[in-house]
């Protein structure tokens, strides 16, 4: 692939907070860390496919209500659009997870927060960044997740780049000048048009120009931040303890207009993303001395350590309630913009599948549960922590069914380590109408899901724990922990159809006389990226507070 300058992604030097995401429950990552577009299977269909009705009384009436009395839209509207964001830890969070609770219970499902843990609370108020010299312009500009404020009053604060530092003498030397200053922090973009226009219209030469030019400024910005340490937040603390003003960065998504936006408690000081084209004209016109000055006021507020909670919502089996049939979706979201597609989208499916089997009057013979994680994008920790204090789910689980790759059509599971799961998961296909299964493939055995998304919480134990995969909407580009995920990417058709999916996956789950095979594949692959054979994931420890937390 010619247009490299996606190579390089920015040296974030304020601390990020970034889940695991390539691998698990979001397989093939792209080059964002995210899931590549999958697309539309090829014919023919696959041999589950019905060629007749189906006949299945449960799945005519989860046919019935899922489609035609759908709530999908209205849950995840409410979501995204009333109750917003849901950044770990934060008072939204809390009030998200009352929300759901809520729901629930409307609809006659049991449904409680259950604590695993505290972590820094923090409240987003209001924010603007303004260029004011050597001209007046308003800039995209959002200030990041834990960042602290400016008590809510402008700060004027003349710009400067880190400049090429021979040793940490010179680094020293030149924190002296920061006084009062905001800091570009990471390496401009030169061009902020996609690598797909680049692709497309640029010359052969152009391109190779442009790429050397890029890959030569990235050289140069991570010779410029090595000399201020490794440590995470180390640039951030030396800058505050010399009195800058304010810190500005920039995390590009690839395409225009769009930004990846994380955030971290080890921030120090008001922290901005700056949009690629608003930030490359201040590093121009810092670095052509042309004396750009900035005004910016942030309003936020720390909480201290607060409770974080999952949110739990259970139909309790009839005949082997000490059996789990569990639906999973991680509930936070970074507060860059709505969190939809990651994981509004999720989260709606599985309540609303819930909701379906709770309006039809199904009566599982198994306990149904869904699960509802707090801080997953800081790794996982509300899923471990599920795992971690209820042994008894895990040991009992007998299918867990995890989205958390965007808003599009499911097309697709598979076995895991797991292969004997196929068979289970065959047999359910069978049963639905073809209008859900044409668009489904079962993939073959495989390594076990590690690190990607919740369900690899529970699959480290070795349990059958599945991970949902979609179309991806151009998610790892556009919509992935950036400043766009918003209610308008969501995409009725394929939210009804995975909500409904997912309710005849559990019905079947949750009744099927079959016991649930666990044999482990063995020897598990090779690892595509070393060659080496693979080993059985450890199951990693949840952080259940902020300082445990290296993000």
């Amino acid at each position: 692939m010619r247009h490299l300058l996606v190579r390089l992604l920015p040296v974030v030097l304020f601390a990020t907070s970034i889940s695991a995401q390539p691998t698990g429950g979001r397989p093939g990552a792209g080059p964002s860390g995210s899931t590549p577009n999958m697309t539309v299977p090829p014919t023919p269909a696959a041999p589950f496919v019905r060629t007749s009705a189906p006949t299945d009384a449960t799945i005519q009436k989860i046919w019935e209500e899922g489609t035609t009395r759908s709530q999908a839209m209205a849950i995840a509207q409410e979501l995204t659009d009333v109750v917003g964001p849901r950044l770990t830890g934060s008072p939204a969070a809390t009030a998200a997870s009352e929300w759901a609770v809520a729901r629930y219970q409307q609809w006659g499902i049991e449904a409680k927060r259950e604590h695993y843990g505290t972590w820094n609370a923090w409240r987003r108020g209001v924010s603007h960044l303004d260029l004011i010299a050597p001209r007046v312009r308003s800039l995209e500009g959002l200030m990041l997740a834990w960042s602290p404020g400016t008590n809510g009053r402008p700060v004027d604060a003349d710009v400067l780049m880190i400049p090429e530092l021979a040793d940490s003498n010179a680094a020293t030397a030149w924190l002296r000048t920061v006084k009062g200053k905001a800091v570009l922090s990471t390496v401009p973009q030169l061009s902020c048009r996609s690598p797909q226009q680049w692709a497309e219209f640029g010359t052969p030469e152009s391109q190779a120009r442009a790429t050397k030019e890029q890959d030569s400024l990235a050289l140069s910005w991570r010779t410029r931040t090595a000399t201020f340490g490794a440590v995470p937040g180390a640039l951030q603390q030396k800058l505050k303890d010399a009195g800058a003003a304010a810190v500005l960065a920039n995390n590009w998504s690839r395409w225009p207009g769009i930004d990846k936006v994380f955030g971290s408690w080890r921030q120090q000081l008001p922290t901005f993303d700056v949009g690629c084209e608003d930030y490359g004209l201040l590093a121009r016109l810092t670095e052509r001395g042309q004396k750009p000055r900035v005004r910016l006021t942030a309003e936020s507020e720390f909480l201290g350590e607060k409770p974080v909670f999952n949110t739990i919502a259970e139909m309790k089996g009839s005949e082997k309630p000490d059996e789990y049939v569990m639906l999973s979706a991680h509930f936070d979201s970074w507060d860059g913009s709505s969190g939809a597609t990651d994981n509004a989208t999720g989260t709606t499916v599985m309540m609303e599948a819930l909701r379906i089997l709770k309006a039809i009057g199904f009566v599982p013979k198994r306990t149904i549960r869904a699960g509802h994680w707090q801080g997953e994008e800081q790794g996982l920790n509300g899923s471990r922590a599920y795992s971690e204090d209820h042994p008894e789910v895990v040991n009992g689980l007998y299918a867990l069914f995890n989205q958390d790759n965007g808003t599009g059509r499911v097309m697709g599971s598979g076995p895991g380590a797991l292969p004997g799961t196929a068979v289970r998961l065959d047999a359910w296909l069978r049963e639905m109408p073809s209008e859900i299964t044409r668009w489904m493939r079962l993939g073959s055995p495989g390594a076990p899901a590690n690190g990607g998304s919740d369900n690899a919480s529970f699959a480290c134990y070795g349990a059958p724990a599945f991970g949902l995969n979609a179309l991806g909407w151009d998610y790892g580009w556009t919509t992935w922990h950036t400043n766009r995920d918003t209610f308008d990417k969501l995409v009725r058709e394929d939210l009804v159809h995975n909500a409904t999916l997912v309710a005849m996956l559990v019905a079947q789950a949750a009744n099927d006389p079959n016991p649930m095979p666990r044999d482990r594949l063995d020897p598990l692959p090779n690892d595509p990226r070393t060659g080496q054979a693979q080993a059985w994931p450890a199951c990693t420890k949840a952080m259940r507070k902020t300082v445990d937390s290296p993000r």
